[in-house]
C-alpha cells in the first residue's frame, strides 16, 4: 500500500467505482463465494473484472477505454483495502489466504473487504429501534390507535388461520380422490405455487396432471392429422 493510502480515506469517486464493479447489476461481474479467515466473502478473478470494465454489454457503453486504466483503478481498491489479493488453498477449494503481495495480475483472485453502500442497514437499524420503542409505548397510545392495532392483529391472525384451514381442507380432499381416482383433486391447486395472489386461488379446483404426461402440440396434432388423411 502507498503512503498515501495509508492515511487517506478513499475518495468518492474511487468508492463510487467501488460500488459500480460490486454490484453485478451494474459491472456485469460475477462474484464466487468464498472463505477467508473464517468469513465468508465474495471473489473475483482479475481478468473477469477486467473484461467487465472494458468490455460493453447489452449495446451499453464500456466503463473505461483501455485495460491499462482498468488496472491502474484496481490497483488503487488493492491500496485502499476495498479488495485483497488472495489465493485459493486449493483448485475446487473455497477457501482463500491473503497473498502477500497486494499487486493486481489477471490470474490472481480478489476478495472483496468493501460491502457497499451502509444506507440500508442504517436505515434498517433505525426501523427496528423505532418498532421496539413503539412497542414498549403501546400502553401510551391513544386509545383509537391501540383499538385499530387490535382489529388489525385479529384480522391477520383470521386469514392466517382461514389459510391453515384451506390447506387442511384441500388436502383431505385430495387425500379422498385420489382413493378412488387415479388422479387427485386439488381445491386452489395453485394456492403454493410462485404466482401473485390472485393467481393463487384461480381456478377454484384442478385434477393433479400425471408426472409423465406431455402436453400436445401443434405439431404433433398436424402429424396425426396427416396420418389420417393418408
Amino acid at each position: 500500500m502507498s503512503a498515501d493510502a495509508a492515511v487517506q480515506s478513499p475518495s468518492k469517486e474511487l468508492l463510487e467505482f467501488a460500488d459500480y464493479l460490486y454490484k453485478p447489476a451494474k459491472s456485469g461481474l460475477r462474484a464466487r463465494e468464498g472463505v477467508l479467515n473464517g468469513r465468508r466473502v465474495q471473489f473475483f478473478k482479475g481478468k473477469s473484472a477486467l473484461n467487465a470494465l472494458t468490455k460493453g454489454e447489452d449495446n451499453k457503453p464500456a466503463k473505461l477505454a483501455s485495460r491499462e486504466e482498468a488496472i491502474e483503478w484496481i490497483q488503487d481498491l488493492l491500496d485502499f483495502q476495498l479488495v485483497v489479493r488472495c489465493d485459493k488453498e486449493g483448485e475446487a477449494s473455497r477457501q482463500m489466504r491473503i497473498n502477500p503481495v497486494q499487486s493486481f495480475e489477471e490470474e490472481a483472485y480478489y476478495a472483496w473487504l468493501y460491502e457497499g453502500s451502509q444506507l440500508m442497514i442504517i436505515l434498517g437499524g433505525i426501523g427496528v429501534v423505532a418498532v421496539v420503542l413503539a412497542g414498549v409505548m403501546f400502553p401510551l397510545w391513544p386509545a383509537v390507535l391501540r383499538n385499530g392495532t387490535w382489529y388489525l392483529s385479529m384480522l391477520a391472525l383470521g386469514l392466517l388461520g382461514l389459510l391453515f384451514v384451506t390447506a387442511i381442507i384441500r388436502l383431505i380432499v385430495y387425500v379422498a380422490t385420489v382413493l378412488v381416482a387415479p388422479q387427485g383433486l386439488w381445491i386452489f391447486p395453485n394456492l403454493f405455487e410462485d404466482v401473485g395472489f390472485f393467481e393463487s386461488f384461480v381456478p377454484l379446483y384442478g385434477w393433479e396432471q400425471p408426472k409423465n404426461a406431455k402436453p400436445a402440440t401443434e405439431d404433433s396434432g398436424a402429424d396425426t392429422s396427416e396420418k389420417k388423411i393418408n
